[in-house]
C-alpha cells in the first residue's frame, strides 16, 4: 500500500504543471520535453520573453520563437488519473478544508467565512444582526478563492524569480567578462612596456659596452707611450747619475774616458711627446634620449605614420603642398578634372593610404587653425555634392568650429569647450571597430568611435570652409 502511495504521488508530481503548481489544465509540451498548461506558459513567455529569445523555465533551454506541441496523452492522463491503473488503489479523495474549532457564541460548526470582519463565523451568527450586512461566503468557497490568488502570485513570483536569475547571470558575466579583460590588458601593458623596458636596457648595455672599448683602446695607447718614456726617463737618470761621480768624485783616467765618450758621442736621446689626441667619445657626445627615441620608433606596434595626400581627391579650392603634407584653401578656384574620387562641395582631401586592418596612428599639425575636420572615410562614401559626416553615411571624424564636436549619428556631440593643443593624433585600430582621437601633446583621449569596418578606409582632412591661408599639416617623424 506504501509502494502504490508513493508511485501515486510520483503519478501526480508528473502530472503536476511547474508554473502553477496544479494538475495540468490544456498541457502543452516544448522542444525540450517539458509539459506546462498552454495559459502557464503563454503567460510566462508574455512576461519573460522578447528580444533574447524564450526559454523554458525548468531547463532555461532558449527558443527563437514561440513553439510548443498539444499534449494529448498528459491531458488524456489528467482526465483519468483517478482510474489509472498504476497507482495500485484508487487515491483518497481530497478532504474539504475545515477550520478547526467551533463557534464560541452558538457552539456551531465555523462554515462561513466573513469577509467584513476576515474572520469564520458559524450559520447563526450569519444571521445574527452583527454580520446581518456583511459579505459572507462558504469557507470553501473562500478556500477556493485564495488558492486562486495564491497561484497567480505564485506565478509572479515564479516570474519575478527567473528575473533576478536573468540579472544574476548577466551581472555574473559581466563581472567574469571585466576580470578578463582587465587581465588581457594587464598582459599586454606588461608585455608592451616590458619590451620597451628591456630595449632601453639592452640599448644601456650595449652604449657601456662600447663606451667601455673606447675606454680601453685609448688607455692602452696611453700606456704604451708611458712605457717607452718611463724607459728613456731611467736612461737618462743613469746617464746623470754616472756623470756626476766621475765629475765631483774621485775616478780612474780610463774610467772618465769611458763615460765621455758614451755621455757625449754616444747617440742622442729619443724624443718624447705625450699622447697627441687623448679621446673625446664623440660617440657619446649626442642627445642620448633622441637617439633612444628613434631607435625605439622601430619596435613599437604601432609608430606614427608619415602619411601623404593624394590631390587627385582634393577639392578645386584646396591647395597641397610640402611633398603632399600641407592643405590650405585657395581664394581661387583650381582648374582641376572632375575625377570620381574628388570632392566637389565639401572642402576635403584623402591620403594616399588605405586601410583594411591592423593598427594605425597618426597626427595633425593644427596650430592656430580654427576650423579641421579629421577622420577616416570609407573607399566607397560619396563625395560629390552634400556630404553628410555620419558615421552611417561612412563618415568617422571630430571637427573644431566654435568649439570641439565629434559628427555622431544623431548630429554633432560635443567634446570640448575649449582646444589649444597644436596637434592631434588619430588612432585606427580596424579589427576592432575603434577610431580615437588624441591630444597629441598631452595623449589625452578626446572622443573614440566603436563600430565595425566593412570595407577599406582612408583619413580625410579638412582645413573648413572661408577660410584662407590656414593650413593643416601632416606630421613626419622619421
Amino acid at each position: 500500500m506504501a509502494t502504490a502511495a508513493s508511485s501515486g504521488d510520483d503519478v501526480r508530481k508528473e502530472l503536476t504543471c511547474a508554473i502553477c503548481l496544479d494538475f495540468f489544465k490544456d498541457p502543452v509540451i516544448l522542444k525540450c520535453g517539458h509539459n506546462f498548461c498552454r495559459f502557464c506558459i503563454c503567460m510566462h513567455w508574455d512576461e519573460n520573453g522578447g528580444d533574447y529569445g524564450y526559454h523554458c523555465p525548468q531547463c532555461r533551454t532558449v527558443f527563437n520563437k514561440r513553439t510548443f506541441t498539444k499534449n494529448y496523452l498528459v491531458q488524456n492522463l489528467v482526465a483519468k488519473i483517478d482510474d489509472l491503473e498504476c497507482l495500485g488503489s484508487s487515491p483518497t479523495p481530497a478532504k474539504p478544508l475545515k477550520v478547526d474549532g467551533k463557534c464560541e457564541l452558538h457552539g456551531e460548526e465555523l462554515k462561513l467565512y466573513c469577509q467584513t470582519d476576515k474572520r469564520p463565523i458559524c450559520v447563526v451568527c450569519r444571521e445574527s444582526r452583527a454580520h446581518r450586512h456583511h459579505e459572507v461566503a462558504p469557507v470553501s468557497e473562500v478556500v477556493h478563492d485564495m488558492k486562486m490568488e495564491l497561484r497567480l502570485r505564485l506565478m509572479e513570483l515564479n516570474w519575478h524569480k527567473s528575473q533576478c536569475l536573468k540579472v544574476i547571470a548577466a551581472d555574473e558575466r559581466t563581472v567574469t567578462d571585466v576580470r578578463m579583460k582587465k587581465q588581457r590588458l594587464k598582459e599586454k601593458v606588461e608585455a608592451d612596456v616590458g619590451a620597451l623596458v628591456q630595449f632601453l636596457l639592452d640599448e644601456r648595455d650595449s652604449l657601456l659596452d662600447s663606451l667601455d672599448a673606447e675606454e680601453v683602446a685609448a688607455v692602452a695607447v696611453a700606456d704604451d707611450n708611458l712605457e717607452i718614456v718611463r724607459a728613456e726617463a731611467a736612461a737618462v737618470a743613469k746617464c746623470v747619475a754616472d756623470i756626476h761621480a766621475h765629475v765631483g768624485g774621485e775616478t780612474t783616467f780610463e774610467s772618465l774616458v769611458e763615460t765621455f765618450n758614451e755621455a757625449v758621442h754616444s747617440k742622442p736621446f729619443a724624443e718624447v711627446e705625450p699622447v697627441s689626441s687623448p679621446t673625446e667619445f664623440t660617440d657619446f657626445s649626442g642627445p642620448f634620449q633622441l637617439i633612444m627615441w628613434k631607435k625605439m620608433m622601430h619596435v613599437l606596434h604601432t609608430m606614427p605614420q608619415n602619411l601623404t595626400l593624394d590631390p587627385d581627391t582634393a577639392h578645386p579650392n584646396l591647395h597641397i603642398s610640402d611633398f603632399d603634407t600641407k592643405v590650405e584653401e585657395l581664394r581661387t578656384r583650381s582648374q582641376e578634372p572632375d575625377l570620381p574620387v574628388r570632392f566637389t562641395r565639401f572642402c576635403g582631401v584623402l591620403a594616399t593610404a588605405q586601410y583594411c586592418g591592423g593598427q594605425h596612428y597618426w597626427e595633425v599639425d593644427v596650430r592656430d587653425k580654427g576650423v579641421w575636420y579629421l577622420g577616416v572615410t570609407t573607399e566607397g562614401s560619396n563625395r560629390k555634392g552634400f556630404v553628410s559626416l555620419a558615421p552611417s553615411a561612412g563618415y568617422w571624424s571630430l571637427c573644431l568650429q566654435d568649439r570641439l564636436y565629434a559628427n555622431g549619428e544623431d548630429g554633432r556631440v560635443p567634446v570640448a569647450d575649449y582646444w589649444n593643443s597644436p596637434r592631434v593624433g588619430v588612432y585606427l585600430d580596424y579589427d576592432r571597430g575603434c577610431l580615437s582621437f588624441y591630444d597629441a601633446v598631452t595623449m589625452k583621449r578626446l572622443y573614440v568611435f566603436d563600430t565595425c569596418f566593412m570595407e577599406p578606409v582612408y583619413p580625410f582632412f579638412s582645413p573648413g570652409k572661408n577660410d584662407p591661408g590656414s593650413r593643416l599639416c601632416i606630421c613626419h617623424y622619421y
